[in-house]
Parts: structure tokens; C-alpha cells; sequence
């Protein structure tokens, strides 16, 4: 994730020039793949959702975003691991409700879940934890974001929401202890 060319191509973008697009795809879309699959390695094989559609999906909504002042591609991939967990949790509600009328399920959230699989009961369950940690702590809730629905690394995670890596191993330890026993007590 180290190419200082995303931060112009996004910026140029952002003032109008359509010709930065070209240029940016390119550049972000195999990392954002590399993210995608992360997300969805493990999942079950009859997945009706593959890791090529949600980075298309995730691409799509992130070039539409004009207004937000791309600060540098490290901001850009924090933002796609947003819309990636956004774009999973839409998903995971509708197949829940069509499948199982939305009824939620106990969830524990441990260091499997970076690269393995998760059902959707879980991503939807993770999902409802994770913004009441947004109230509480909002560092920790954006490692969760790219650890669990971004698929990074330590190293990544830390690139993309600059800070060391040390701080992003204390946080995702406290995160997902509180997560653990935030999913606990819905079980």
C-alpha cells in the first residue's frame, strides 16, 4: 500500500479530472482485491457473494465519493474497509432475513476471524457491537473495521490509520475482549 501516486490520482479525481480514474484503478484495485479476498477467504463455497464483487461494489461507491477530501491512500483504504464492512453487513441482513426471519446469534470474536470464515448471523452481530464501540472508542473500532471487514494485517491496519504497530495490537486485543463480551451477553 505504499504507492504516493493514489494520494494525486484521488485528489486530481476529487477537482474533476475523469482521466485520474483511469490511472487509479489500476493502482488500488489490487489491493483492494488482496483486502476482498482476506474478507472472504473461508466462506462458504455456495457464497453467493464473491471477493471480485465486493471490491467492485467497494470501488464503485468509493470513486462516487466526492465529497471527501482524500488525504493520502492510507486514508483511501480505511475508508474501503468501511464501505467493505458496509457493503457485507447489507448483505449479510438481506440473506438473514430471507433465510432465517433475522434472529441474532452468539458470537465470539478471537483472531480467526481475521482470514477465516464468518457466517453472516456474525457479521451482523459484529456489526451492531462494533458501533457501540464506535461510542466508546473510536481508534479501536476503525482496527476492528480493518482487521475484521478490511481483512489487513497488523503492518496494514497500521499503515492505513497511521499509527505503530503496537498500538494496533493493543487495540485490536482490547477490542476484541470488549466485543467478546458485548456478543457474549446477546448469546
Amino acid at each position: 500500500m505504499g504507492n504516493p501516486r493514489i494520494t494525486k490520482l484521488l485528489q486530481a479525481h476529487k477537482s474533476g479530472k475523469e482521466e485520474a480514474l483511469d490511472q487509479l484503478i489500476p493502482l488500488v484495485y489490487s489491493e483492494m482485491q488482496k483486502m476482498a479476498k482476506g474478507r472472504m477467504r473461508g466462506e462458504d463455497p455456495d457464497h453467493t457473494f464473491s471477493a471480485t464483487a465486493l471490491v467492485h461494489e467497494a470501488y464503485l461507491k468509493l470513486i462516487n465519493f466526492n465529497r471527501i477530501d482524500w488525504q493520502n491512500r492510507n486514508h483511501f483504504y480505511a475508508i474501503a474497509s468501511q464501505v467493505m464492512r458496509n457493503i457485507l453487513v447489507d448483505y449479510a441482513v438481506k440473506q438473514n432475513a430471507q433465510k432465517r426471519g433475522g434472529n441474532r446469534y452468539r458470537v465470539t470474536l478471537g483472531q480467526e476471524h481475521v482470514k477465516h470464515e464468518v457466517n453472516l448471523e456474525e457479521i451482523i452481530s459484529v456489526d451492531q457491537a462494533l458501533k457501540k464501540l464506535e461510542n466508546i472508542d473510536e481508534r479501536q473500532a476503525r482496527v476492528v473495521e480493518c482487521r475484521f471487514f478490511g481483512g489487513l494485517t497488523i503492518e496494514e491496519t497500521a499503515k492505513t490509520l497511521g499509527i505503530s504497530e503496537p498500538t494496533v495490537s493493543r487495540d485490536w486485543k482490547a477490542a476484541r475482549a470488549w466485543l467478546n463480551r458485548e456478543l457474549g451477553e446477546e448469546g
